[in-house]
């Protein structure tokens, strides 16, 4: 074990594990607000500001989660170990809305992007389809932040 639990390593790995989750929970609330826009039939210029053509990297922050919360069950030795059941339940909290993201909202984010670049603006209806997927999204990532926060059966 290279540090223990509230060592100098350990508290920047949280710092570090803190700052990705806020940023994924960030990525994610834009991605919703451009998803209303378009719900409420924003103007083509500002559908395509919201909607570029290009694969959003910022996105995938969280699939930086999993590196940094495991470095901290190294590192927090029997304190912070997979024997605390909401370590098990953030994983698959983390499981399910990487795999959402994944196979839901990127692609529908780029199917509304693509219709927004040929056709000039997307269908209200397709931007409160997408706002939906990330609605889930984000509560899937709001439940892993209650789960880690409150750790239960602890």
């Amino acid at each position: 074990m290279i540090a223990t639990f509230n060592s100098v390593p350990y508290d920047i790995m949280l710092a570090l594990h803190i700052i990705l989750a806020v940023a994924a929970m960030a990525v994610f609330v834009v991605l919703r607000m451009a998803g209303a826009k378009v719900a409420k039939g924003a103007s083509a210029e500002v559908q395509k500001r919201q909607f570029p053509q290009r694969s959003n990297m910022a996105a995938r922050v969280v699939h930086l989660m999993p590196v940094t919360g495991m470095a901290l069950v190294g590192i927090g030795g029997a304190t912070v170990s997979f024997k605390h059941a909401y370590i098990g339940i953030a994983m698959l909290l983390w499981l399910l809305a990487a795999g959402h993201l994944e196979a839901r909202v990127l692609p529908a984010e780029r199917r509304l992007a693509a219709t927004i670049a040929s056709d000039g603006v997307a269908s209200p209806q397709s931007g409160a389809t997408f706002g939906r997927s990330v609605d889930v999204l984000l509560t899937l990532v709001a439940l892993a932040f209650i789960v880690m926060i409150w750790q239960p059966l602890n």
